[in-house]
């Protein structure tokens, strides 16, 4: 698409959504049979009208493999935007994904959370994540309810759907997958950004701290309703 069809589209239809449309587009490739179940945000609540919500939403796709599949909107360009047409990065450059098992479908709001809270750290502080890098928690259970061995967050390239190219730039799917304290502690674990540059984000004052640990304390209302429930697959 060139920039002068995107603009006469853009202006013929302001319904437009070619970032949300690419992705839902990926997610079909894998799950063509599949309606995922959508969760929007409130207009009032979202970032751009004043709230703390960073993320339009969430679809999640049955797998028919005992798991939900759970892929975000908002870390990526969604919208029309003449600033945005032919970047290297969609925005943050990724959407992030989880898959959970779907024993726990009527509960897993709490997935939701815990995605919307990585992304308010990413616009609130401008640090993103990459494929290596590791959220470790405190230390204890995820769930205070339960002995679990899941204390902690890794962060992969999504294992079902590869990255794609959009009118936006480049969008990867980032998985994140529970970890137990021995994955922690095996030397050589990459807990540490692998390094990169300050191109992405929404403005000039978006940064990569290189070399950052993350350390992004789960809060209780997300940590009460998690347990052993994010798997790699």
């Amino acid at each position: 698409m060139t920039r002068e069809e995107y603009a006469k589209r853009m202006k013929k239809h302001p319904d437009w959504s070619p970032g949300r449309d690419a992705i839902e587009a990926a997610f079909a490739k894998r799950y063509p049979k599949t309606e995922p179940v959508c969760f929007e945000s409130e207009l009032h609540d979202r970032a751009a009208f004043g709230g703390d919500e960073y993320l339009d939403g969430f679809a999640v796709y049955d797998t028919g493999k005992g798991y939900q599949h759970i892929v975000t909107y908002g870390m990526s360009e969604l919208y029309p935007s003449m600033a945005a047409f032919g970047a290297e990065y969609s925005k943050w450059g990724y959407e992030m994904t989880m898959k959970v098992r779907e024993s726990y479908a009527e509960t897993g709001t709490w997935a939701l959370d815990l995605l919307a809270q990585l992304a308010r750290y990413t616009y609130q502080t401008g640090n993103y994540f990459e494929p290596g890098a590791y959220i470790p928690g405190d230390g204890s259970s995820l769930h205070p309810e339960l002995d679990s061995a899941i204390t902690g967050l890794a962060i992969v390239s999504d294992t079902t759907v590869a990255p794609i190219e959009t009118v936006h730039g480049k969008v990867a799917f980032l998985q994140l997958v529970g970890l137990t304290q021995p994955d922690h502690a095996r030397p050589g674990r990459a807990d540490r950004h692998p390094g990169a540059d300050a191109r992405r984000g929404s403005g000039a004052g978006a940064r990569y701290a290189q070399n950052e640990i993350l350390r992004i304390k789960i809060s209780r209302t997300v940590a009460s309703r998690c347990g052993c429930l994010v798997i790699f697959v």
